[in-house]
């Protein structure tokens, strides 16, 4: 699994342009919003859920989005979902409860979970994601972001919450 410190050397080894903001550890979109202090960009909140057929789902949407799981299962035909145990977080992603982040998909080498990404983020300049440890947040444009995560082989859907469809997938 890579680690925080692997992943942020991946990222500059490779020349990507991009800021690191170190803070307290943040566990909640409250605690972001108390601690993180002025950084650029959307931040997100990112949930990890498993189906009943054990299929698994990561959704980053701007953290300020009002989440209904039933709503979102139901137009991205997820099925019946809940948030995964922490033991599957830790085993596919690698990150403990409250560092989740799409980053932590470069963890899935099998790419056994589904990635879906909110429109409101997509169509941001900048958004911040963790760099698999809640104790620090990465600024990156949207579009280094994509490229970066096609680069790694992941797929990535574009999905809007108002209108309740797949805007777009890469990958």
């Amino acid at each position: 699994m890579l680690s925080s410190k692997e992943f942020i050397k991946l990222f500059t080894d490779k020349g990507y342009d991009y800021d690191l903001h170190e803070h307290q550890a943040l566990f909640t979109v409250e605690d972001s919003n108390k601690f993180r202090g002025k950084i650029k960009g959307l931040h997100s909140k990112n949930l990890f859920l498993k189906n009943k057929k054990n299929k698994f789902y990561l959704i980053s949407c701007e953290e300020f989005t009002d989440i209904n799981l039933k709503k979102i299962s139901k137009f991205l035909n997820l099925g019946n979902v809940s948030f995964a145990k922490e033991e599957y977080l830790t085993n596919l992603l690698g990150v403990k409860p409250g560092s989740v982040t799409p980053f932590a998909l470069l963890n899935d080498s099998e790419n056994r979970i589904d990635f879906y990404l909110e429109e409101k983020l997509y169509n941001s300049n900048f958004i911040n994601f963790h760099p698999l440890t809640n104790t620090a947040t990465i600024t990156m444009k949207c579009s280094t972001f994509i490229e970066f995560m096609i680069e790694n082989n992941k797929k990535i859907h574009i999905f809007s919450t108002v209108e309740g469809v797949i805007i777009k997938t890469y990958g």
